[in-house]
């Protein structure tokens, strides 16, 4: 029986894991992913590697050498996530060169702490860029209002961007509008714009998480706005991601994009991010299987990607029932829940969290740091 990782390769969609420590590039667990799974790609956030460098004495060593440099917590940091970035892309590289850079990306996120911040937003991520000096890698921008315009230039100066903390419809069509009006403006200066790669990462679980409890309260009553919240209970996200397909191959579809696509600009494709089941009474594979369909991501950790690949059922489905996620869409709205005020609560939750994570990464960083000066000579050093 095939595994049902590859399968899914056969409807377009393509595989990353929301995940990456150094144990796993050590160990070539990376590699055999790769090899075995069919995994194109690999997604890095504060929170990951606040995880991992807790998790593993591997990083022990880098973070005294750097220390004993007069590096602060956050210069660590980033010499840490660049380091494994790397390490990861050139894993991938082969999948690019042999996909033409279609596949084979590695993402590394801006920090959380200037989501709202456009300029110190481009700065961080063309420094990233610059460090990372690989094709196969891209710089996470958050989806906020500040954003919009970063991933915009980040994009017509030849950075590959990662459009993260994606929520809702409306912003979803404002990131394509940067994303195409980057490309235009570098074709019309003559650069190329043929290896440019981007993404757009959807959040999904997380919707529900908000939802639910919402549709739970009035499930609890009677009449028909019960029913309709029973009807609703747990399809708001899958319903909204497919939604987000319709968009993309109208946009893309559409003469403006056709206009550079002719001199090889690439769609930028739906990404579903938060993909792993909060929820135990959904099935644990929920947010892999209902959206699988072409020129897709889906970005799982590594608990989802072993269950998809146990007992996952591949088929494409991401433009199943679209009337029907179009209904659910509306009929949320006549029960007195706002999708727009949720997503953009779910933003604003979403760059606190990540802004908290990275400063525990950072206070973490701050304490192995301080441990430094205590170690010997020969081993505080190893240049």
């Amino acid at each position: 029986m095939k595994n049902p990782l590859l399968k899914i390769q056969d409807y377009g969609q393509s595989i990353w894991l929301d995940y990456i420590d150094r144990d796993m590039l050590d160990s070539g667990e990376v590699k055999q992913l790769i090899e075995q799974d069919g995994l194109r790609g690999v997604t890095v956030n504060p929170s990951i590697l606040n995880k991992a460098i807790s998790g593993s004495d591997k990083y022990d060593e880098d973070v005294h050498t750097l220390a004993s440099k007069e590096l602060s917590a956050a210069e660590i940091y980033e010499s840490l996530a660049i380091e494994d970035v790397q390490r990861a892309a050139d894993l991938f590289r082969p999948l690019y060169d042999a996909s033409e850079g279609d596949h084979g990306f590695v993402s590394l996120e801006v920090s959380p702490l200037i989501a709202y911040d456009t300029a110190a937003t481009i700065e961080e991520a063309k420094r990233f860029w610059r460090k990372l000096d690989r094709p196969n890698v891209m710089i996470k921008v958050p989806a906020t209002r500040e954003g919009l315009a970063a991933i915009e230039q980040l994009t017509a100066q030849g950075v590959n961007v990662n459009v993260t903390l994606l929520f809702g419809l409306p912003r979803y069509r404002a990131v394509a509008d940067a994303y195409q009006k980057g490309l235009e403006t570098r074709a019309d200066r003559g650069e190329p714009i043929d290896s440019i790669n981007s993404v757009a990462s959807f959040f999904l679980s997380r919707i529900d998480v908000l939802v639910d409890p919402l549709l739970e309260d009035m499930m609890s009553g009677e009449g028909e706005k019960a029913e309709v919240a029973e009807r609703l209970h747990g399809q708001i996200a899958v319903a909204s991601a497919r939604m987000a397909y319709q968009i993309y191959t109208q946009i893309y579809a559409a003469e403006r994009f056709q206009s550079i696509s002719e001199k090889g600009a690439r769609t930028q494709r739906l990404l579903w991010a938060s993909t792993s089941t909060k929820n135990p009474d959904y099935s644990d594979v929920k947010y892999v299987e209902a959206l699988i369909g072409p020129d897709t991501v889906n970005t799982a950790p590594p608990e989802t990607l072993d269950a998809f690949r146990d007992h996952g059922n591949p088929a494409r489905r991401i433009d199943e029932n679209v009337a029907q996620a179009r209904e659910f869409m509306n009929l949320l709205g006549e029960v007195g829940i706002e999708i727009n005020e949720v997503t953009a609560q779910l933003e604003k939750e979403g760059v606190e969290k990540f802004s908290k994570a990275y400063d525990q990464l950072l206070e973490l960083l701050e304490k192995m740091r301080a441990e430094a000066p205590a170690r010997t000579p020969d081993t505080a050093s190893t240049d």
